[in-house]
């Protein structure tokens, strides 16, 4: 039986080998618990081959023909006989730090993530047909390939204590994989595990909106904990009553993923979040965060300014860390040297040095800054300006001839001012170090497949301050709804900015001692253009919908 069936025979389906009518018709013919891609397979309609090589594709892994790949018998030593069978999994090839190792399903959450921990190793998957791996058994371990696990990896801890693993663990390995990748394909954010009175709710948090997609026995609830906090490597199972951090690392479809684990204790047991961190967003250039031509214009030549202070502003959510990571991509280069302070580090970074703060032995924000200087780096990201002594130290590293990008939660980007004045910065170090504040939303992107012309209603074009020839000249559309955004009609984000850039005349503002209402209306005077107003450009163009803009921007009479 193969994991997640039926995303595999839509694989199979887009590859053209059957069509989905064939599948119907071979589904309506069985019985629920046989697989459908098996009785193809048996009935000749596909080979197993086929099969194997559209999976490993679909999880960017390489296919190898095992039959005639030759293997030391030593290596075999690198797996025990019944981790082989019961992962259906043998290796291939030691170099001493990885142990390439072949697999019958590229899908299967249990083997990838499973056998590096049992087996401490990291290891290159590779993908081979299921017959060729059973035979390798055959001839190296003897015996035949275990139908079902008959063991957990893991003990369910109570209250009372240690209960012994027993076969009903194995679906719950199961059913937390299943999770993990349906997450996934559904480009979720966060997965919510929340224990009610009497069920598990589970929710995924979708282009910022939760949706929840389960609910399971409340009595599966410690047994699924147990077994995350067993994925974290680092989380106490018998620690119920305390808050607890993790970090699980994965390889969904070929993508290295990282969760960042959360569990809290509440009324009716621990509330786990996962946050699931795709390093594919470290690779997002201005264009894929949502900046428009002219606006990567104007961020290149800010980014590439020799010093000074770029600060990114906005709620939490709302991408920051993103359009940070997004500008260090742009500007990582061999001749530049680039240290970044965070809490906690979420992305690793090539070629960059990351430093992660500790406050439990202190390394703080503003400890960290000040062993960096003395590393002597050319560029400095701050995860976030959080007291006056780390602002201090910023601004005296951007004083010095450094390059310094950080956040700061701010609703809009002159309101950056005042909140830097109230932490207790002066203003001439201010307007002398800050080149510009970058305010920043996401909005949800109208999924490309089924979005429609839409008109705009008198009020929305009255709240959006839109006339009658900007909308004729425009391209606006609606969500519709389709298979491939799950009928919401949005699919995916973008950001909305609003630059702020200090000048020369901005400076002498910041000096005057401007209120922030008073900073706003000037900066805009002086061509800054809001969130509202860029947000209304991505409107016209056809990207996101009013609703969107109007549910995250305020109007900028008020």
């Amino acid at each position: 039986m193969y994991a997640n069936e039926d995303y595999l025979l839509e694989l199979i389906t887009e590859a053209g080998l059957v069509t989905a009518e064939e599948i119907e018709g071979v589904r309506s013919k069985l019985d629920e618990r046989e697989s459908v891609v098996e009785r193809l397979i048996t009935s000749q309609r596909l080979t197993e081959e086929q099969v194997a090589r559209v999976s490993a594709q679909s999880a960017s892994m390489p296919f190898i023909d095992l039959e005639h790949t030759p293997i030391a018998p030593d290596v075999f030593d690198q797996i025990p006989d019944d981790i082989a069978k019961r992962f259906r999994a043998v290796p291939v090839f030691d170099d001493g730090a990885t142990l390439t190792v072949a697999v019958a399903d590229p899908l299967d959450f249990e083997v990838l993530d499973g056998l590096p921990h049992i087996i401490k190793r990291e290891i290159n998957p590779v993908c081979a047909t299921a017959s060729a791996i059973d035979l390798t058994i055959r001839q190296n371990y003897g015996g035949e390939v275990l139908e079902e696990e008959t063991e957990s990896e893991f003990t369910v801890v109570t209250e009372e204590g240690a209960e012994e693993a027993s076969d009903d663990d194995a679906p719950i390995i199961r059913m937390v994989s299943t999770m993990l990748l349906e997450a996934f394909k559904l480009t979720a954010s966060d997965i919510h595990l929340e224990p009610m009175e009497t069920t598990l709710r589970i929710r995924y948090r979708v282009d910022g909106k939760l949706i929840e997609v389960d609910n399971h026995p409340k009595k599966l609830h410690p047994a699924i904990v147990a077994r995350i906090k067993v994925m974290s490597g680092t989380m106490s199972i018998a620690e119920k009553r305390l808050p607890q951090d993790g970090r699980i690392q994965i390889r969904v479809a070929g993508k290295e993923v990282d969760l960042r684990v959360s569990s809290v204790p509440s009324n009716h047991g621990e509330s786990i979040v996962m946050r699931i961190l795709d390093k594919s967003a470290l690779m997002l250039g201005l264009p894929e965060l949502g900046f428009f031509s002219d606006d990567q214009e104007e961020i290149n030549e800010l980014i590439r300014m020799p010093d000074g202070i770029i600060l990114v502003t906005g709620p939490t959510g709302s991408g920051k860390t993103t359009t940070l990571y997004g500008c260090l991509n742009t500007i990582n280069k061999p001749d530049r040297k680039i240290i970044t302070v965070e809490d906690p580090v979420e992305y690793e970074l090539p070629g960059i040095n990351q430093v992660m703060v500790k406050t439990d032995i202190g390394m703080t924000f503003a400890a960290a800054l000040r062993a960096m200087m003395r590393q002597a780096p050319n560029i400095i990201m701050l995860g976030e300006i959080r007291d006056k002594e780390t602002a201090g130290i910023a601004i005296q590293a951007a004083l010095t001839g450094h390059l310094v990008f950080s956040t700061l939660h701010t609703n809009d980007a002159p309101g950056a001012v005042a909140r830097l004045v109230d932490i207790g910065i002066k203003r001439f170090l201010i307007a002398s170090a800050v080149r510009a504040i970058i305010a920043q939303r996401l909005v949800r992107k109208l999924c490309p497949n089924c979005k429609l012309p839409a008109t705009l209603s008198e009020r929305e074009m009255r709240t959006l301050n839109l006339d009658l020839r900007q909308v004729a000249e425009s391209n606006i559309m609606g969500p519709k709804g389709c298979e491939m955004c799950r009928n919401i009609g949005y699919r995916g984000r973008l950001g909305i900015f609003e630059t702020f850039k200090i000048d020369d005349e901005v400076r002498h503002l910041i000096n005057d001692n401007l209120t922030s209402p008073q900073l706003r209306r000037r900066a805009r005077e002086l061509g800054m253009r809001t969130l509202r107003e860029d947000g209304i450009r991505k409107v016209l163009a056809g990207i996101t919908a009013p609703d969107e803009i109007l549910r995250v921007t305020m109007s900028d009479d008020d």
